[in-house]
């Protein structure tokens, strides 16, 4: 049940138990066959003991170090004692499995030897009358099955998984998560004689003399022991690796100074360090000391505010002191910072062009520099806000539209500031008919069964548009008023009856768009000459 990687020798024990398998002939398994098994459980129950034991030394020490260091230890000890409880109660109904098994073949301990008498546990019937019907299982082989699947989704919940990506939610689990997968891969087998596909209880148990369902049994208690043991041994060592391992540092960048004009070049420095949640004794800015009473946060770095100098480049100093083996340790820092002139102009911009279109909602982005967009207001005829510094302008009369804009500073006095916008109509749509526009040749179906659409070109926004009506002349015969955008009977008859070479005009074609307010131009007409 268990792959991948080097072959220890549990798993050879495994796969040359595999290999006396095949050299059963049906019922008539030899004794020294079923000898040979007995021998397989009298291991695996050896080895089970001594897992047992290592199991329950690993938790009785992640379960000390939880009380010695709960910020390190109390989480994994709690996915053990989880652990513990969910491998003893599978563990312990595996042996009620295999109780059962003695107790329906009559199979006892010999009171000579104080083992099972392997060579009488050739029954083939016993686990296949209880468990399997035909093809099927019984209520009470669901059973069985319901619990290996139950077992296996508990220890999967331990370590954390991810059922959309059916992985461990924590990458440091997806090794260990991949490896108990395998071992515990309860998918239909396909038997390699038959080529048929079984249930895996058919596969594993179906057909097998009582000793070998017994040893198995005995197999899997050792997969529930090698997975439990793992798992302490994984708790255990990323732990430890969480005191010395540089995936605990973060890459922090040290600037220069922390403002930096245009033009310039950026200046620091980028080291490995750790945030140290230590409560300093004191702390000394600009040689004054500083109230530490609510500064500090929850990574033990201390906030600090003061009035900055004039414009320009500044530099401030000070030192953190702490207290270590009953001494003042002193840290002393310094740093730059660039003060630059207060804002006093707005950023605004139409985010389609230069200008505004009457009728459409013009998407527009404003913000004073350095202000809070909760700060800043903006204000025009037909203008509202739609989100975090984003407006929509939908001008309706005039030449042109003012935009105004008002910022808060911090120290609360306001700064104003305004912009000018063009307001334009939108322009006039274009007419096509089988998907061309201006002057075509087109046969008469393509002209009597094509829709006639209109757009905008290559216009700054895509409008959805719909034609409503248009005209249609035929040649020498009248306009054909038609509703809808497609030809109407009568409009379909004229074309029809027309001779080849006739010119067919679509024109006052009428335009509706999505989200325009105002009336759209009639779109371009199309010439039509007919080529039947």
């Amino acid at each position: 049940m268990a792959g991948g990687g080097k072959i220890s020798p549990r798993q050879k024990m495994i796969n040359l138990m595999y290999l006396v398998f095949i050299a059963m002939i049906a019922m008539n398994v030899s004794k020294d066959v079923l000898s040979a098994f007995g021998n397989f459980e009298k291991k695996f129950v050896e080895v089970n003991t001594l897992a047992t034991e290592t199991n329950n030394r690993l938790l009785a020490d992640l379960k000390q170090k939880s009380e010695e260091k709960p910020e390190e230890f109390a989480f994994v000890a709690n996915k053990a004692e989880q652990l513990s409880a969910v491998s003893d109660d599978f563990f312990n109904y595996l042996e009620s499995l295999k109780r059962d098994l003695l107790s329906d073949g009559n199979y006892e301990i010999e009171s000579d030897t104080g083992e099972l008498n392997y060579e009488s546990m050739d029954k083939t019937d016993l686990l296949d009358e209880k468990w399997f019907t035909g093809d099927r299982l019984t209520v009470a082989g669901e059973e069985v099955f319901a619990r290996l699947k139950n077992y296996k989704a508990d220890i999967q919940g331990i370590i954390g998984y991810d059922t959309v990506n059916n992985q461990a939610s924590d990458a440091k689990y997806i090794k260990a998560l991949e490896v108990f997968d395998r071992r515990f891969d309860l998918t239909d087998q396909v038997n390699s004689q038959s080529g048929k596909s079984l249930h895996w209880l058919d596969y594993n148990f179906k057909g097998f003399p009582a000793i070998a369902s017994y040893a198995k049994m005995s197999a899997i208690q050792n997969d529930v022991k090698v997975t439990e043991t793992n798992l302490y041994n994984l708790f255990i060592g990323n732990t430890l690796d969480e005191a010395i391992t540089l995936k605990n540092y973060n890459a922090i960048v040290l600037a220069d100074k922390s403002a930096f004009f245009a033009g310039e070049q950026f200046q620091g420095r980028v080291v490995l360090g750790k945030y140290a949640n230590v409560t300093p004794k004191s702390l000394t800015l600009e040689g004054q000391p500083y109230d530490l009473s609510d500064a500090i946060d929850s990574t033990g770095a201390a906030m600090v505010s003061f009035n900055v100098g004039n414009v320009g480049e500044h530099t401030f100093e000070g030192v953190f002191t702490f207290l270590e083996d009953g001494k003042d340790l002193d840290i002393p820092f310094e740093a730059n910072y660039v003060v630059v002139p207060r804002p006093n102009s707005a950023s605004v911009s139409a985010d389609k062009m230069n200008v505004v279109y009457r009728g459409l909602e013009n998407p527009m982005t404003i913000a004073f520099p350095g202000v809070p967009d909760n700060n800043t207001v903006a204000s025009a005829p037909g203008m509202r806000k739609i989100g975090n510094g984003k407006y929509v302008l939908n001008p309706t009369t005039g030449s042109d539209v003012t935009v105004n804009v008002t910022a808060t500073l911090d120290d609360g006095s306001k700064v104003n500031d305004k912009r000018v916008f063009r307001i334009k109509n939108i322009p006039s749509p274009i007419g096509k008919v089988a998907g061309k526009k201006g002057t075509v040749a087109l046969n008469k179906r393509d002209v009597s069964t094509s829709k006639i659409l209109a757009d905008f070109g290559d216009f700054v926004y895509d409008l959805e548009t719909s034609v409503y009506s248009f005209e249609v002349t035929v040649s020498g015969k009248s306009p054909i008023r038609v509703t809808g955008n497609r030809l109407n009977t009568e409009a379909q008859n004229a074309i029809n009856s027309a001779p080849r070479n006739s010119i067919v005009v679509i024109d006052n074609i009428r335009v509706r768009a999505k989200g325009v307010s105002v009336q759209i131009p009639e779109a371009a007409p199309i010439t039509v000459k007919l080529t039947n």
